[in-house]
């Protein structure tokens, strides 16, 4: 069974910086192209940012230089480091792999992130 469990969200004021932490199991975390991917109020859930198998990252215009997406393979660990962060930034996180978001299957329950001063 999949299980993908987001951690390291909260409030934090324009400007500031979170990490987000995700542990996966049940599927083979090291070959997956893996996705941090957001949800903000009346949004759909959106891909922000990806890391592939190889290391190779790619992100959205709206985080591109502020996020860096990393993984630990040894650990089965997707994280997502957030800086200067903007109200717009604020939503549910969610990671996933990349097919199984495209396949619809199961998501985990998410972190909220809120930037609010």
């Amino acid at each position: 069974q999949v299980q993908l469990a987001e951690s390291g969200g909260g409030v934090v004021q324009p400007g500031g910086s979170l990490r987000l932490s995700c542990l996966v199991s049940g599927f083979t975390f090291s070959a997956a192209a893996m996705g941090w991917y957001r949800q903000g109020t009346g949004n759909k859930r959106e891909l922000i940012a990806g890391i592939t198998a190889a290391g190779s990252t790619h992100y959205a215009e709206s985080v591109k230089g502020r996020f860096t997406i990393s993984r630990d393979n040894a650990n089965n660990a997707l994280y997502l480091h957030m800086s200067s962060l903007n109200p717009e930034d604020t939503g549910v996180y969610y990671c996933n792999s990349v097919a199984r978001a495209v396949r619809g299957n199961s998501w985990g329950q998410g972190t909220q992130v809120t930037v609010s001063s």
